[in-house]
């Protein structure tokens, strides 16, 4: 059985269980409860607590605090995201972004740690903000996750998103438009599902019947802030912040 009511399925777990470092039973026993420390990210990760309101049936809150940092530092929460998108449909792939509005706790990282480049933050309508840019496959599981400032403009991530993948199609709206990536599209022999804007003057065709799947991405992004750590950007740091934007995803992508 789960270690939480709230927790992971024991199915879920399963499919997690190999992809978690530490945990090992060594000459003192296991050094740690990797399911538990993993339900109780993913406690503050639909809360939106503080580490401090953290349960004491999850584990000591300075403890699981300080190994979530070092997960960050190595990746760790890349590469589980990475091997469960080893699985994705890539018939087609979605692309888009959201913005997430930042805390007033969140400004002012202090310089020791990387000051405001580290902070990855931006003004948009509605104050300081981050900007989340996904790519989706074709049943609206996470493939690719990049943050940026809440101003950035979504074509500054689009390349990224779709690089060294292989998709029969890539869906986007028309702020995807341009051409330099419509044309990248094309090159890598995927088909580019792109409504035009009504300036150009010779619009790309495309394929209105697919276009209306790309509601996919938008039922990924009301998942996704269903996290309520990531719905409100509460981190002064970037990477912080994106580790908490991969639980959930990963979450999702076990659903």
């Amino acid at each position: 059985m789960s270690h939480d009511p709230d927790g992971l399925r024991d199915d879920q777990w399963e499919r997690l269980r190999d992809l978690i470092p530490g945990g090992r039973a060594g000459q003192r026993g296991p050094r740690c409860d990797n399911r538990r420390f993993v339900e109780a990210l993913l406690w503050m990760a639909r809360s939106g607590g503080r580490w401090r309101d953290l349960p004491e049936r999850l584990g000591d809150h300075q403890a699981v605090k300080r190994r979530y940092y070092r997960w960050i530092e190595r990746g760790v929460l890349d590469g589980v995201l990475a091997a469960l998108s080893a699985e994705a449909d890539l018939e087609w792939l979605l692309i888009d972004s959201t913005i997430v509005r930042a805390h007033q706790h969140a400004a002012g990282a202090r310089l020791s740690k990387g000051g405001r480049n580290a902070q990855g933050l931006g003004r948009s309508r509605g104050g300081l903000s981050t900007k989340i840019h996904v790519a989706c496959d074709a049943l609206g599981d996470p493939v690719r996750l990049l943050l940026g400032p809440g101003q950035q403009n979504d074509m500054a991530q689009a390349h990224a998103l779709i690089e060294g993948l292989s998709p029969k199609a890539v869906i986007a709206d028309k702020g995807y438009g341009a051409d330099p990536l419509h044309d990248a599209i094309l090159d890598a022999g995927a088909e580019p599902v792109i409504p035009p804007r009504r300036h150009r003057r010779r619009p790309h065709a495309y394929d209105r019947h697919l276009y209306t799947e790309r509601n996919r991405i938008e039922r990924f992004f009301a998942k996704l802030k269903q996290f309520r750590r990531v719905a409100t950007r509460y981190d002064k740091l970037l990477a912080n912040f994106r580790g908490f934007v991969l639980l959930a995803a990963i979450a999702i992508s076990l659903a």
